[in-house]
């Protein structure tokens, strides 16, 4: 780990960006309001981002390298990784969660407690090439087709204004990660901040910096990547819900 961190260290001081070759894929490091951000962006015409949780055996993947394990088997690779949404002490999703066409829990519409009862809370949608963040209201009355979805709360942005409840100087502060897509749902822009930040920065982040219209909050103080462009690979505790990007081995 302290090796994987100097490499990760090291690419982000000489380069500032690592691109995956052929993957549509970009992972970054950036800097806003005295903060420090690793953005990963995704082309979702080039991309094939899938959502993972379980296993052939049924069992959590929990870690990145257990699912970078299983591609493998296929020919195939892990080329970025994030958590994606809340989960329960089983690794059970909180809210939504679709796999492959296959709708694993429900939609969640009722007021709840924690951040994911912060309403409005919201869905992240992979449909057929493109990526959508929307409420989760709008996502009932849509019910758009999604191949992948995860239900995590609160929106950070939504039509282009932080959620209602952010305060500037809140003092609620973790290091925390997210997801924001653009109006044509063809970018999926993954931010995992670099310190502890509070809701309305990492809000401000999507909305001011990255100027992207919509946004959702996957997790605070267990957020973790996996970027092996940076040489990233974080470890903790076992994780729910994982969004990655998968590759062939020949690219």
């Amino acid at each position: 780990m302290k090796r994987a961190g100097r490499l990760w260290a090291a690419a982000l001081a000489a380069l500032g960006s690592c691109a995956a070759a052929g993957d549509g894929s970009a992972c970054r490091g950036e800097s806003y309001l005295g903060a420090r951000y690793t953005v990963c962006e995704v082309d979702m015409d080039q991309a094939d981002l899938r959502l993972f949780l379980y296993d052939e055996a049924g069992a959590p993947y929990g870690q990145f390298l257990a699912i970078e394990r299983a591609l493998s088997d296929r020919g195939e690779h892990l080329a970025f990784g994030m958590n994606a949404g809340m989960y329960h002490e089983d690794r059970a999703p909180v809210g939504l969660y679709v796999e492959d066409g296959r709708e694993i829990r429900p939609l969640v519409e009722r007021a709840s407690g924690g951040n994911f009862g912060l309403l409005p809370n919201g869905v992240f949608c992979l449909g057929d090439g493109r990526a959508d963040v929307m409420e989760t209201d709008r996502y009932a009355r849509e019910r758009p087709d999604c191949r992948y979805a995860t239900q995590s709360g609160p929106m950070l942005v939504i039509d282009g204004e932080l959620h209602p409840r952010f305060l500037q100087d809140g003092t609620s502060v973790y290091v925390r990660n997210g997801v924001g897509t653009t109006a044509d749902g063809k970018r999926a822009v993954f931010v995992i901040s670099d310190e502890a930040v509070n809701f309305h920065q990492f809000g401000s982040f999507f909305r001011d910096h990255l100027k992207l219209p919509q946004a959702l909050y996957f997790d605070g103080s267990v957020s973790r990547l996996y970027a092996p462009g940076l040489g990233r690979n974080d470890f903790g505790f076992s994780l729910g819900p994982i969004v990655g990007l998968v590759t062939s081995e020949a690219s």
